[in-house]
């Protein structure tokens, strides 16, 4: 069993006075004095793993495609590609089908980063940019409105100068089905996550859409949606090829599940700042969940530059409790060192120089207690693994040379997806979103499912056994 009641813990650490005055002045912030309404249940229907191009082809766009009413669809960054391409086909589509019904579907398209220039001339306000559509193609490489007659569209995006990007990703189709990915509308060939949500999980992400990124007009809209909460999701497309993206039906009904979203914060120079991190939902629940960790940790990440992360590994591994992480080598390097002064490899040296110091400090004190005849004390086992793309042995099928997968698992009964890396910036800066996930059954299935699509993609380069 994992750590019992954490939910509970982490709604009671949530409605103290200082963090609820601290979340006050947060954008969003609704969940301030109420944070017992941020636990909720989830069905759990599918996960997929591969390519972003991948993701979006096999699983998101045909949810798109069978919306009846309304598709919501926020992502980090936003970038010319074949993702886009196929992102427009499904919009050109979906408007098809709308006209044939004589019924319009309401889609909003929201992002944070689409280019140097977006970011430099855009206005920093928190109520964001609303694109208008004559820049629809030119700027954002959409299809003109006079293709899109069947959809009310509307395109927003927010950033934050100078790096406090909102970094969620998800999809919410009829405000009854949530896909939540860890890839961007973007050109990446890296190796993401995908999971299909039901349940009341599905009102949470709502809620943080209307309260951050809705327009007037939008945050009160109510409208009917068809009862289709057995509706299965639809199916995968034949044209992407079985050894690309490997995808799994859960079918966990019911699970426990905390919404976990992290607001923004000014950019600090990580010399000059405080290494404690903003006590937000996401980041006070995985310091919970490492804390009260048991037996054992498994994180997966794209980068690993916090320095309250490493701290809490550190210290779980001194109780005694095994932890394994998978991380990618060289992402985004320059990105690191901006935010965080350091790199991920840089980080991984000191946590294992560290974690050597924890080993000949038991082999010391076991000397002295072996000989007062007291239980010795062991660190727990160590292992980091670098992600590795597989040997290519299909030229049509692309292979992720990359891992950008966000992913805790602790104790095989608590699972942590979403838009959060174990990096200073996820961690201090931008926006995040995450959601964790209570069963036995479903972190088994995952893990299963991971391990399938992680076959032959890692190299060890530590295992302290």
């Amino acid at each position: 069993m994992g750590p019992p009641g954490i939910s509970e813990d982490v709604t009671q650490q949530l409605s103290k006075p200082k963090i609820v005055q601290a979340t006050n002045v947060a954008c969003p912030n609704y969940w301030a004095g109420d944070s017992v309404s941020l636990q909720c249940t989830a069905s759990v229907g599918h996960i997929t793993f591969g390519t972003g191009h991948q993701i979006y082809r096999s699983t998101i766009l045909p949810a798109i495609e069978a919306a009846e009413t309304e598709v919501i669809l926020v992502t980090c960054f936003w970038a010319r590609s074949e993702t886009l391409d196929d992102l427009n086909d499904s919009l050109r589509e979906l408007s098809a089908k709308a006209q044939r019904k004589n019924t319009t579907v309401r889609v909003r398209l929201c992002f944070s980063s689409s280019s140097l220039w977006q970011k430099l001339s855009q206005s920093s306000s928190i109520k964001g940019h609303v694109w208008p559509q004559a820049q629809w193609r030119s700027y954002l490489g959409l299809p003109d409105i006079d293709e899109l007659q069947g959809l009310d569209v509307e395109i927003k995006s927010v950033i934050q100068l100078p790096f406090s990007v909102m970094h969620p990703k998800f999809v919410i189709i009829d405000r009854e089905h949530v896909l939540l990915p860890s890839c961007n509308v973007s050109w990446e060939n890296w190796f993401e996550g995908c999971i299909g949500l039901r349940g009341s999980v599905v009102q949470q992400f709502v809620r943080f859409w209307q309260c951050f990124w809705a327009s007037d007009g939008d945050e009160q809209a109510v409208t009917t949606f068809s009862n289709s909460s057995t509706t299965p999701t639809p199916a995968a497309r034949a044209t992407v090829s079985a050894r690309g993206p490997y995808s799994r039906n859960l079918g966990v009904q019911a699970v426990p599940a905390m919404f976990l979203p992290s607001p923004h914060h000014r950019f600090d120079l990580p010399w000059l700042s405080s290494n404690r991190a903003p006590q937000t939902p996401l980041n006070i629940y995985l310091l919970t969940l490492f804390a009260r960790a048991e037996r054992e940790i498994y994180i997966q990440t794209p980068n690993l530059t916090s320095e309250v992360v490493l701290s809490e590994i550190l210290a779980s591994l001194e109780r005694g409790v095994n932890v394994t992480i998978v991380t990618s080598r060289k992402l985004m390097r320059l990105e690191q060192i901006i935010t965080a002064g350091t790199t991920t490899g840089r980080c991984v040296r000191r946590l294992i120089r560290q974690y050597e110091g924890l080993r000949e400090r038991d082999k010391t004190a076991a000397e002295g207690d072996l000989e007062l005849g007291l239980v010795v004390h062991k660190s727990g086992r160590l292992i980091i693994r670098f992600y590795e793309p597989r040997a290519a042995t299909d030229p049509d099928v692309v292979e992720p040379v990359q891992s950008h997968l966000k992913l805790t698992l602790v104790d095989g009964s608590i699972a942590v997806f979403g838009s959060g890396n174990m990096d200073r910036a996820s961690w201090h800066t931008s926006q995040e979103l995450g959601l964790a996930l209570s069963s036995e059954a479903l972190v088994e299935a995952i893990w299963q499912a991971l391990s399938k699509a992680m076959e032959g993609r890692s190299t060890t380069v530590y295992d302290s056994d």
